[in-house]
């Protein structure tokens, strides 16, 4: 089993950043696919970004690209997720997840999720 544990969400204006961590314990981190999901009120969760175990590889969502930046530090067993230009439409609780495997995927079929972290963006 991998348990992640999300952190780092908060408040913030419109046009500002947050950096998501989500820190992995557990079974082996590093030979794993990680990805950041969201959910806003009364909407479905959806993918964000996700990164391969080396970082050599890395996928967005459109309404985030350019915007957010996923990396991971696998010795810290450690992903992150770093939110700049934030907008209202942002808002929403973040999710980490993390696949059995290193194929990255933009559905939710990732095998271990986080509890999520709540983000607020204000305009």
């Amino acid at each position: 089993q991998v348990q992640l544990v999300e952190s780092g969400g908060g408040l913030v204006q419109a046009g500002g950043s947050l950096r998501l961590s989500c820190a992995a314990s557990g079974r082996t981190f590093s030979s794993r696919a990680m990805g950041w999901f969201r959910q806003a009120p009364g909407k479905e969760r959806e993918f964000v970004a996700a990164i391969t175990w080396s970082g050599s590889t890395t996928y967005y969502a459109d309404s985030v690209k350019g915007r957010f930046t996923i990396s991971r530090d696998n010795a810290k067993n450690t992903v992150y997720l770093q939110m700049n230009s934030l907008k209202p439409e942002d808002t929403a609780v973040y999710y980490c997840a993390g696949k059995s495997s290193n194929i990255i995927v933009t559905t939710e079929e990732y095998d271990y999720w986080g509890q999520g972290t709540q983000v607020t963006v204000s305009s």
